[in-house]
């Protein structure tokens, strides 16, 4: 928690609180600007993770908190005592936004059980509390993640990553990026190559921006370059955070993974998700069941508002797909490590056990 206005964002700043408003980086404009934007309402933090001004699993969850603390405060001078009823609107919107990232539901899940707990004065203390809370718990579990997913590089290599799974789309730290940032800094990594992720380009305006901060060597190569540098030998790993592990370890990740998934199992290499116990959805038993957002047809005909492809072109535009476990080498959490995962594996993790 920062003690003095929020003024330009670091990679570890998706998300700050700041007397009494959300501060978000604008992600749509990075990296040629870094920019807060300030949100009072809970509709307009809805409309941003709708619009990818946060993205990242973690992040919206995070977002979504402290969303709710808003539309409490909010609820509580429109309504008064009735302020629980109130609030239900926007928290409808919230969970609205975006239908994959289950980190979304998590929180609000998380929210509303506190909400059922409290009486009919003012909440908005109590919500802040359990916001940042969320926040802070998201920070300690990457740390974590970084830790765990390191100690799994038994030797310094060259690793793969797609889209941005860093501390943008974190709490801090990052996921995937946690693991290299760690990983990094034991001498375990020589190179990050980061896949340009299309459409909206995350890897190479998020995730190079990131590790290009912390020093960190990286390389940008175009999605479909990764199998000729698998072929070369020099790398070692394919690490990739979630948006939503299904209870048998299938992996919902931006689109793409899956394909990168198979290519690393061709060429021997391993494949890693590093992700909170929070995206694990135990509801479902497999990805078949996990919604995938299918965006705007216009991200995929352009760039940067200039049209590509020929006027009238159709295009398919879904933003992630589902990776099988039986591809999944790891799955690190903060809780622990799953190699191979397998239902009973996850159940374990989640501890399920019958």
């Amino acid at each position: 928690m920062k003690t003095t206005a929020p003024t330009i964002p670091t990679p570890d700043d998706a998300a700050l609180w700041h007397d009494g408003h959300l501060y978000l980086a604008d992600q749509r404009i990075l990296p040629q600007r870094a920019e807060f934007l300030v949100y009072d309402q809970a509709a307009a933090v809805a409309d941003a993770i709708r619009a990818m001004v946060v993205r990242g699993a973690p992040a919206i969850g995070i977002a979504a908190a402290y969303g709710v603390v808003l539309a409490g405060r909010a609820a509580f001078v429109a309504a008064g005592a009735g302020w629980k009823t109130a609030i239900t609107v926007d928290l409808a919107r919230l969970a609205a936004s975006r239908p994959t990232a289950v980190n979304l539901f998590w929180a609000l899940r998380r929210m509303e059980a506190l909400i059922a707990q409290l009486a009919d004065g003012d909440p908005t203390g109590a919500l802040l509390n359990e916001a940042l809370a969320i926040h802070q718990e998201d920070r300690d579990a990457n740390r974590r993640i970084g830790e765990l997913g390191a100690a799994l590089l038994t030797q310094p290599t060259d690793i793969i990553t797609h889209c941005n799974a860093g501390a943008l789309a974190t709490g801090g730290y990052g996921t995937a990026l946690g693991v290299v940032r760690s990983a990094f800094a034991a001498g375990k990594i020589g190179r990050v190559f980061a896949d340009e992720t299309r459409p909206w380009l995350q890897g190479a305006r998020l995730t190079a921006w990131e590790l290009m901060h912390d020093g960190i060597p990286v390389t940008l190569q175009a999605d479909c370059a990764a199998a000729s540098l698998m072929a070369t030998g020099t790398v070692g790993w394919v690490i990739v955070g979630s948006d939503r592990i299904a209870a048998n370890g299938d992996v919902a990740n931006k689109i793409g993974t899956y394909g990168l998934a198979v290519l690393a199992r061709h060429h021997g290499i391993k494949v890693m998700v590093a992700a909170p116990t929070s995206t694990v959805d135990m509801s479902i038993a497999s990805g078949a069941e996990i919604p995938i957002e299918e965006r705007d047809p216009a991200e995929l005909l352009g760039c940067g508002g200039q049209q590509l492809a020929p006027v009238g072109c159709v295009a398919r535009n879904p933003v992630f797909d589902v990776t099988p476990a039986a591809l999944v080498d790891a799955i690190v959490t903060e809780r622990g490590v799953v190699l191979n995962p397998t239902t009973e594996k996850m159940r374990g993790l989640m501890g399920l056990e019958a």
